[in-house]
């Protein structure tokens, strides 16, 4: 269980340095990865704004976020609370939660309408 906590603190503390030197590189130096997906096609992905969403959520300001990606805005906190569910189940060694395969494939059409009605307004 100790090995267990120590890796997924591990893991958290990597993706959060990685999150914050991407925030300040955009931040301070305009550094940002572009979506290959819009320069090709000239359309919105259901991910384009998501960079720009997230730094607004960690500068507080929701509004904004919602503004650049409704998606994630509105689905980031269940996904975080599912997460945090999942790694204590991994500390516990046991799965607390199974999502069905349902919810899943919900999810993806949500994904997919949110992508072709974003380019229709």
């Amino acid at each position: 269980m100790r090995k267990r906590i120590i890796k997924v603190i591990s893991v958290i503390s990597i993706l959060l340095s990685c999150l914050l030197g991407y925030y300040f590189l955009n931040k301070y130096y305009s550094f940002s990865i572009p979506c290959l997906f819009y320069k090709v096609t000239n359309w919105y992905c259901p991910g384009c704004g998501i960079t720009r969403c997230l730094f607004s959520l960690l500068e507080g300001n929701i509004k904004q976020a919602f503004y650049y990606n409704q998606l994630v805005t509105v689905l980031l906190a269940p996904f975080v609370i599912y997460e945090i569910i999942r790694i204590i189940g991994y500390v516990k060694e046991k799965e607390l939660i199974k999502v069905p395969n349902i919810v899943w494939n919900l999810l993806l059409v949500i994904v997919i309408i949110f992508g072709i009605v974003r380019n229709l307004v």
